[in-house]
């Protein structure tokens, strides 16, 4: 079997087999196939794709590339859920600790911000001492204790998808549905869970902008994980404008010690609680137990989150992972930039539209993000909104702050912001957040 034959077949259009597929795998992980010629694979499946077998056969030899957790020795229903990325999604952090305390068991693998989208890790980051990179044996003590662990892709879990991602940054193939759903898929699968819960955005904000793209990858990704036997779901929502009113790490932070204390603004409330209720769902399910409404599950969450039972385990899943817990009471213990700048509208009537992916990209610039996956980041810098989608402006009010500490890219990342605001003078209805169900 050669590489360079498995490249000519996939060039051509033809599917490839099981076996080839892990050849290829099994080969490039162990350094015996070089990048280029992967380089050069990856490059026809972005043209020419995947089926849905050779998808689920490539997520797979990902998978068995690496080690398979055993989780089976914990108690309780284990499920995580996984968003595909977006601007001021925060929802892991907040249901974490959330679904915890609601007595499922929540292994939890996330990755870091790149590009206009915020990472679940660097955020964390930002609390002092919070660890992101636990040992096995830490990130399982973790869940028998408290239900819950936040942790890293440690080196391994899928390595081969950890070399194929850095691969597929640098080559232009990172919008491929099969490469995402495969990529996404190993890691969850490896994690040793019985269901998962998948949020795909879609809009200016996402990975896809189309609502067909997100279709077809949620349909991947659910057809995979129940196929290997992980119960999963998936909920498309809408990523046109920021999620919540902070998009920045430790800003990111606070809103969600505010949203654990039953503080939080009702856009982030209504896709975190979805998100959260489909996963007692699918515990049910997996329990044998007659699925319930979803709005009951919703309710049931929400009590979590006004008797305190949700941030309680918060602040234990920050302690058990070396942060230090007293940011939960006070968070102005948590980064906090040395400048801030109003940012004002020079129109009036309503906002039309925030285009997320301007905004993401103005926040980066402040410091909040990193283009490359090896770029520093500012824990501190942001943004927080003060007007959304619907909302009102008068001529010279302010609708945003900016937090930073390093002025070089301001006036570029206040350009890229306002560019994405619209004003005009019919107020406009914000559209719904959850789109569909993919189950």
């Amino acid at each position: 079997m050669r590489v360079y034959d498995i490249i000519l077949k996939k060039r051509n259009g033809n599917r490839l087999t099981k076996e080839e597929i892990a050849f290829v795998v099994d080969g490039y992980t162990k350094g015996e196939i070089p990048d280029y010629q992967i380089s050069a694979l990856l490059m026809a499946v972005y043209f020419q794709g995947m089926d849905d077998e050779e998808t689920s056969d490539l997520t797979e030899a990902m998978m068995k590339s690496g080690e398979v957790y055993d989780l089976s020795a914990i108690s309780g229903r284990k499920i995580d859920k996984h968003s595909t990325g977006g601007v001021g999604d925060k929802t892991s952090i907040i249901l974490a600790p959330l679904m915890a305390s609601a007595g499922l068991v929540v292994p939890m693998m996330s990755g870091r911000g790149l590009g206009h989208t915020g990472g679940t890790l660097d955020k964390l980051e930002s609390i002092p001492g919070f660890r992101t990179n636990l040992t096995k044996e830490e990130f399982i003590s973790n869940l028998k204790k408290i239900n819950v662990a936040m942790t890293g892709q440690s080196a391994s879990i899928a390595p081969a998808d950890k070399k194929m991602y850095s691969l597929r940054d640098v080559t232009g193939t990172v919008e491929s549905v099969p490469l995402i759903a495969a990529s996404i898929m190993s890691k969850k699968l490896a994690e040793g869970i019985e269901g998962l819960v998948l949020d795909v955005k879609v809009g200016t904000g996402a990975f896809m902008k189309d609502i067909d793209d997100a279709r077809r990858l949620a349909r991947a990704m659910v057809d995979i994980g129940n196929l290997k036997g992980v119960k999963t779901v998936a909920i498309i929502t809408a990523m046109e404008q920021p999620l919540g009113k902070t998009i920045g790490n430790s800003l990111e932070i606070k809103e969600c010690i505010s949203a654990l204390r039953g503080k939080w603004p009702e856009d982030l409330k209504k896709v975190t609680l979805t998100l959260g209720a489909w996963m007692l769902r699918i515990a049910d399910g997996i329990s044998g137990q007659k699925a319930g409404d979803i709005q009951q599950y919703k309710e049931r969450l929400e009590g979590l989150i006004n008797n305190g039972a949700a941030f309680k385990r918060f602040v234990e899943m920050v302690d058990a992972q070396y942060g230090d817990p007293e940011t939960a009471f006070k968070p102005s213990l948590l980064p906090s930039a040395k400048k801030i700048k109003q940012i004002i509208i020079q129109k009036e009537g309503y906002i039309q539209r925030m285009d997320a992916e301007k905004i993401g990209i103005a926040s980066m610039m402040l410091g909040a993000g990193r283009q490359r996956i090896e770029d520093s980041i500012d824990h501190s810098a942001g943004i927080i909104l003060n007007k959304k989608v619907g909302d009102y402006v008068k001529s010279g009010e302010q609708i945003a702050m900016f937090y930073y500490n390093d002025d070089k890219r301001l006036k570029e990342a206040e350009e890229v912001f306002l560019s994405g605001i619209e004003i005009g003078t019919e107020k406009v209805k914000t559209k719904d957040l959850i789109l569909e169900v993919v189950e």
